[in-house]
């Protein structure tokens, strides 16, 4: 499995949105083999695109056809291709129906150009029962009153920590800037780097270790009225605190998603930073990243039952916590099938919810808690559908109640840079062209002072916010 097919999902760019925009102006109609409510077999494109991912998903569309007497046809899209098929599917006026796994970014780019329709969406949520939601995950997957998609699940940004060497150290855990610097300091040694996070200039996922220590410190992208604010004190302040780990405590060298990982799975870093799709690993579960920590030898899962997890983190300009996180969604298209892409989704939803969840639990964790009948219905069965690859066991066998209480509300503090402000074709093009990770590597490398980096990633973003007008 590709390491950052594990951590993003795919987005659209605003270039590629004003093609789509173009492109559904004419009179054909969409809806799969074209579209309406006499269209053919209901269009699905999936971005869970993962062979096994890809069975377990055929198995819940069959069931769902069983039921409903709908044909489905499951289209598995490759998040790098996404943005082209979208182009030539709207060109053909061929787009699907439905949409699923679609990042924050990519539902609000999409619904900008008026390319969902959020009358499906609503009513769904107002079906299924607003208050079984995620309140947050709900609020993201809006603009203003109007619900752009149905948030489906969602991923977690994750401070892992040692909690045996923190335990043995006397050091409280990792949850504010203080505390995860003293700790970096007191567990730094030649055998065991106090903190490894990434670094590389060519990775979003340095962007994402970086965004989720800075929300905690009210470090935000854009402010409410779009002005670009990576260059504020908050900021500037986030930069200097990743900087002094990095240099300070961590190991040496570029550092990205496949080092950091490695480092901590053998033992040789105190604290990590990676999303929850880690856990399962941790575990040793997956027979192509099993932890090889002296410890593990014996014990294959010992890192999974000596490690804690943070998900919020706290800095001293911050109001109160927040992380970087995903939260995924269906997304119903303007042109589609409406009766039977409200009945898929709904059904998704509810009947085939936990099968959804359940192939990949610890990347997964729903924004749906129950329904009206049983509140935590959704909840409760994830922390024991078994997770992993290779081998396959529920997370709860590994993790203590207070590691998976802590997941399992994570989409209620994910806050990710430009969403709530409704900048998701900004954070589209970040990704693209990723000021924020080049503006890291070179401060880590030593060629920039902290607020040189902050300057250098805030003017690259203007640059960027204007070529999108």
């Amino acid at each position: 499995m590709r390491a950052n097919r594990r951590r993003a999902r795919a987005v659209v760019a605003t270039g590629v949105v004003a093609v789509l925009v173009a492109a559904c102006g004419s009179d054909e109609s969409g809806g799969g083999d074209g579209g309406g409510e006499a269209g053919g077999p209901l269009v699905v494109w999936t971005l869970e695109n993962l062979p096994d991912r890809v069975s377990a998903q055929e198995e819940i569309a069959a069931a769902f056809t069983e039921a409903s007497g709908i044909e489905v046809e499951l289209v598995a899209i490759d998040e790098d291709q996404f943005n082209q098929l979208l182009t030539s599917s709207a060109a053909a006026g061929e787009l699907p129906d439905v949409v699923g796994a679609l990042s924050l970014a990519g539902v609000q780019a999409l619904a900008a150009n008026e390319l969902v329709d959020t009358e499906v969406a609503g009513a769904v949520v107002e079906e299924l029962g607003a208050d079984t939601f995620s309140q947050q995950a709900l609020e993201l997957t809006r603009d203003g009153d109007t619900q752009l998609a149905v948030p489906s699940d969602g991923w977690a940004q994750l401070l892992v920590y040692r909690t045996d060497l923190f335990d043995a150290a006397g050091l409280a855990a990792p949850e504010t800037y203080d505390a995860i610097l003293a700790a970096a300091q007191a567990l730094d040694s030649p055998e065991v780097a106090g903190f490894v996070g990434a670094t590389v200039p060519n990775d979003a996922f340095t962007q994402q270790t970086f965004e989720h220590l800075a929300l905690g410190n009210g470090c935000e992208m854009v402010d409410d009225g779009g002005e670009i604010t990576l260059d504020s004190d908050q900021c500037v302040a986030a930069f200097e605190f990743y900087n002094e780990l990095i240099t300070g405590w961590s190991t040496s060298g570029a550092q990205d998603v496949d080092t950091t990982r490695a480092a901590y799975f053998a033992g040789q870093a105190a604290m990590v930073v990676w999303s929850s799709f880690i856990l399962d690993e941790m575990a040793g579960l997956r027979a192509d990243a099993l932890p090889t920590c002296p410890e593990c030898g014996e014990d294959p899962a010992y890192l999974a039952r000596n490690s804690g997890v943070v998900t919020a983190i706290a800095g001293p300009d911050g109001d109160e916590g927040a992380q970087f996180g995903e939260v995924v969604s269906w997304a119903v298209t303007a042109e589609a099938q409406t009766d039977a892409a409200t009945q898929f989704v709904t059904y998704m939803m509810e009947d085939g919810y936990e099968e959804w969840i359940g192939f990949s639990p610890e990347g997964k964790v729903p924004t749906r808690q129950g329904t009206a009948e049983e509140p935590t219905r959704f909840i409760d069965a994830w922390s024991t559908l078994p997770a992993g690859v290779d081998t396959k066991a529920p997370l709860a066998d590994f993790y203590p109640t207070d590691v998976l209480d802590t997941l399992r509300s994570a989409p209620d503090t994910i806050s990710p840079w430009g969403i709530p402000q409704g900048q998701g074709a900004l954070v589209g093009a970040s990704l693209g062209e990723l000021p924020v990770p080049q503006a890291i590597a070179a401060m880590t490398g030593g060629e920039l002072e902290p607020a040189e980096a902050a300057q250098q990633a805030g003017d690259a973003l203007r640059e960027i916010a204007q070529s999108l007008e």
